[in-house]
């Protein structure tokens, strides 16, 4: 029954017609990591039976090695049971062509996918043979524009749609110029800037807990809600990454393409309904009220030794660590601050959104009741791939005497028996790119207002500050924060439901 439950769903929610992927950057660590594993998910699982991969990328290899490669990817790091059937029925989907082959090689690699799902029939609706292309740039930034070049020479433009990696550009300049030079080739609409945390199950669950109870929307605002915490701290240094976090550092890499769209979600007028262009347009409307960065409000840091770090310069300035205070000058949340913190090398790898109610203006309790001793009330939503929220609140301790404690309600999608059918960040992405859904998306518009916006910060950074790694960043964090407290380190842990469950 669950078996067919689920082939129902993946028919209703996959794409409509058969799907060419043009993954450029195919052996690359993305590539390797995430994308792969998750076509081969999507395949398997029936979201997108006509499918075929169409693999580029520098190196000069063929077919038979780049099969090979996707093997070994999926082997690796494919999260669930994969059948030899299964994986032959894949591999046999796969073709490949370098990226020094050029726009014929690879026009003619696209034409043979699409003979051959026409051969099969291809499309879920009867009579449908059309196929239509997804170009994924799997690709560093100062490729992404190559790579664009490439597919209007091999005409595979028209009627396609193309997945873009961060960042968008690094200041309102730079975004304005790639956005002109895509939409030279490529329509808004058939654009996906990619941002895989709005692809995880708990960011939109965001969307249904406010919009679907009304428990909550009523209280969600400047009358009740006191400050608004978005956190995401790495344990990661990074890796392999060094010449491209050289150039960009924490606030360009996290914030202007995660943080900002996670606060997009959390503060966003209820949208007239459910579809991308309403939903789009009300992140948008958040980003055009948003007050232009304040320096002062801002700490930069760096860990100790990341000067260190191979292909580092000795006297670098770029932060491996930011911390923000951000103002939306709207009718919702005026005076509400938005405190947002990520940075690499830190104590704990975290993903967390809190709200921090507003404490009642007047208490009857007696001084030594503990009223107000463990802070204000919080709604927390754990972004990790497992969806957890905690509604924590002042409870009476039991016993004589009035003596309070913090107690808290929690939820974990593992309570539900239903994680099998999360959809990793990135199939969830793919998929809806496949079905033209916008919704967890940004925008040319939200994007080059976010760069506006950072135009003080990046114009008059403050100094980096050292921090010690496996710590939560410089001590001058605490100032921006208060009189208010950063929400991690937690001091009550989340329910471990493999234990209690």
């Amino acid at each position: 029954m669950a078996g067919t439950r689920s082939a129902r769903l993946a028919a209703e929610v996959g794409p409509k017609t058969p799907q060419v992927v043009v993954l450029v950057g195919a052996t690359g660590d993305l590539s390797q990591r995430k994308l792969l594993p998750g076509l081969f998910h999507l395949y398997r699982a029936g979201f997108i039976p006509d499918l075929r991969i169409v693999g580029v990328s520098l190196d000069d290899i063929g077919v038979e090695a780049f099969r090979g490669l996707a093997r070994k990817a999926i082997d690796q790091f494919f999260t669930r049971q994969a059948g030899e059937a299964e994986w032959t029925a894949f591999a046999e989907r796969l073709d490949y062509v370098p990226l020094s082959a050029g726009a014929g090689a690879l026009a003619a690699a696209v034409a043979r996918a699409r003979d051959s799902l026409g051969q099969e029939g291809g499309g879920r609706e009867s009579g449908t043979h059309e196929s239509r292309c997804l170009h994924y740039l799997s690709v560093p930034p100062a490729a992404a524009l190559t790579v664009v070049r490439l597919l209007a020479e091999a005409d595979l433009a028209a009627g396609s749609r193309i997945i873009m990696e961060k960042p968008f550009g690094t200041d309102l300049a730079s975004a304005v110029a790639l956005n002109d030079r895509l939409h030279a080739v490529f329509s808004e609409d058939q654009i996906f800037r990619i941002d895989h945390f709005l692809g995880k199950e708990p960011a939109q669950n965001i969307l249904a807990f406010r919009f679907a109870n009304g428990l909550f929307e009523p209280i969600w605002n400047r009358t009740f809600i006191d400050h608004v915490q978005i956190d995401v701290p790495e344990t990661l240094g990074l890796g392999t990454r060094s010449a491209f976090y050289e150039a960009t550092g924490a606030y360009r890499d996290m914030v202007v393409t995660h943080l900002f769209q996670i606060l997009g979600f959390m503060a966003m007028e209820p949208p007239t309904s459910l579809e991308p262009g309403p939903i789009s347009e009300e992140k948008n409307k958040v980003f055009r009220s948003m007050l232009p960065l304040d320096p002062r409000e801002v700490v930069r840091g760096q860990y100790a030794g990341y000067r260190s770090e191979p292909g580092v310069d000795p006297q670098s300035d770029t932060e491996t660590f930011i911390a923000l205070k951000c103002r939306i000058d709207n009718w919702r949340w005026a005076g509400v601050p938005f405190f947002l913190r990520t940075g690499k090398r830190m104590a704990e790898g975290q993903r967390i959104i809190s709200i921090a109610f507003r404490e009642p203006p007047k208490s009857m309790f007696p001084v030594n009741s503990g009223v107000g001793a463990q802070g204000p009330d919080h709604l927390t939503f754990d972004l990790a791939d497992a969806s957890k929220m905690s509604l924590s609140f002042y409870g009476k301790r039991p016993g004589p005497g009035m003596r309070l404690d913090k107690l808290s309600l929690q939820f974990n999608m593992k309570d539900t028996g239903l994680m099998g059918e999360v959809l990793e960040a990135y199939e969830r992405l793919i998929l809806d790119a496949m079905r033209g859904d916008h919704t967890l998306f940004t925008t040319a518009e939200g994007i080059e207002r976010l760069w506006e916006v950072s135009t003080p910060l990046l114009e008059a950074p403050p100094p980096v500050r050292l921090y010690a790694p496996g710590s939560w960043g410089p001590k001058s964090i605490h100032q921006l924060v208060a009189p208010q407290a950063w929400r991690l380190p937690f001091e009550r842990e989340w329910r471990n439901t493999d234990e209690h469950g």
